[in-house]
């Protein structure tokens, strides 16, 4: 029997166990998974210490929530998402720039739900342009180079004849339009794109 198929099936006994009170399978679920989300939040958080916490955090919350669990297969999705909600706090205090790429890339390769996302994001993008489309153009140029494109302060401020100080403040009072404009949208691209 492929090893892949045996893991799949030791995963849905484990799931199983897990919804029937199981310590066991817990840590054995925390096993399979806990080194490729600590890996996955360490991108992130750039902190050992943040990216431990938040893979605690998720399996506290499997356990907890054992019994409302639906899948039965694999737990991959569920455990990658939670800790993209933990992310979400991670971001609002530790985190100072987007790590907006990385993020659609490893949206690329999370299988599940790929549709929902692809739809979440699009539908994202659709607001973010609307509301970019309401600020003045320098801030429109400024936003649109520094967190779209990733250029420096210092370089945006060379290419549109600004001090690197205007660049700042506009870019700083754009972004608190957008905000307010976009305080409804209520997914982990916001806060990569708007996090200071």
């Amino acid at each position: 029997m492929p090893s892949n198929t045996t893991n799949e099936l030791n995963e849905r006994m484990l799931i199983s166990e897990l919804k029937r009170n199981s310590q066991k399978a817990l840590d054995n679920i925390y096993k399979m998974y806990a080194k490729r989300l600590y890996a996955f939040c360490l991108q992130y958080t750039k902190s050992k210490e943040n990216a431990e916490e938040i893979v605690e955090d998720v399996f506290v919350w499997i356990w907890v929530n054992r019994c409302d669990i639906h899948q039965e297969e694999t737990l991959r999705s569920l455990l990658f998402i939670r800790a993209k909600h933990y992310l979400i706090n991670a971001y609002r205090s530790h985190i100072n720039s987007p790590v907006y790429e990385d993020y659609v890339n490893y949206q690329d390769e999370l299988a599940t739900d790929d549709i929902q996302q692809h739809m979440e994001y699009e539908d994202f993008v659709h607001q973010l342009r609307n509301a970019l489309t309401k600020l003045p153009a320098t801030q429109q140029q400024i936003i649109e180079l520094s967190k779209i494109q990733q250029v420096s302060n210092k370089d945006i401020a060379m290419k549109l004849s600004l001090s690197e100080q205007t660049v700042k403040n506009q870019l700083s009072l754009g972004l608190k339009s957008l905000r307010k404009e976009l305080n409804k949208v209520p997914f982990l691209f916001w806060l990569l794109f708007f996090v200071n």
